[in-house]
Parts: structure tokens; sequence; C-alpha cells
């Protein structure tokens, strides 16, 4: 695994970025309306802004893992659902401005683990896909041990 990912809700773009850059020591990679990524390579952390309306109790939009190849995805779906985990898939997708491959699992109290790789950047935010980039509400039954 190459990056921790985490993503996280805000609702003032502008002054979370202020905030991160300085705690981070680096500007962000990707800056949009709607979203902005900083890439830490040490430690590595791709770590996300997702803007919202409203923020309401946890902050925390979703954790994941960048991998580095198409083939790592499968491989980690195939060792967690051997494990139990019900994984939702997600493979070429447009999210959150890139073409992804990926899947998710969610752990005992809701929170949504994404593994994913980036094929290709993207000038969009996503193609409508209701469960883009989002967490699901809805806790499978069996999406963890």
């Amino acid at each position: 695994m190459r990056y921790v990912h985490v993503g996280i809700n805000v609702t003032n773009l502008e002054k979370s970025i202020e905030f991160y850059e300085k705690v981070f020591g680096v500007s962000p990679v990707k800056v949009k309306t709607d979203y902005a990524k900083f890439l830490l390579e040490t430690p590595g952390l791709n770590f996300t802004l997702n803007v919202r309306d409203e923020v309401n109790g946890n902050q925390v939009n979703h954790f994941g893992f960048q991998v580095d190849t198409a083939e790592e995805i499968k491989l980690h779906k195939e060792r967690l659902e051997k494990e139990g985990f019900f994984a939702r898939d997600e493979m070429d997708t447009t999210c959150c401005y890139a073409v992804q491959d990926k899947f998710w699992v969610t752990d005992p109290d809701g929170n949504e683990w994404e593994f994913f790789y980036t094929k290709a950047h993207s000038d969009v935010h996503k193609i409508e896909d209701p469960s883009c980039c989002t967490t699901s509400n809805v806790v499978e039954k069996n999406s963890c041990c």
C-alpha cells in the first residue's frame, strides 16, 4: 500500500485549506470548488477535503488506501472477501476528479474504507453515480467480521 487515504467533510473549503496548509506545511495538489487534495509523501497520506452544506457530529467522510496497480485492487478485495467482508465494487468509475477502480468495506461502527487505484485524472468531480465519493448510510450485515 502506498498512501493512507482520509477524506473529511468540511463546510468552508477556503478556511479548511488554509488550516491544513499550515498543519501539513504544503499546499494542496488539487483544488476545485468543492474539493481539495493534499498528498504527503512522509507519511504517505492522501488527504481530501469534501465540501458539504452541513457537517454534524463526525466530520469524517471515509478512510482509504490508494494502491499502485489495478491488480492490487483485485488482490486486496479477494483477501478481504475471504475474511468474510462484504466488498462494494465501483470499477472504472469517475469520482473525485479521477477515473478509478475501487471497492469499499465497512467497519463495525459504520466507517467506510475505500481501496482505490487511480487510472487517470478527470476534469469532472463525478459521473452521476450517487454512491461516488460518499459513504453509504446502510451498513451491510456481513461488511465486517
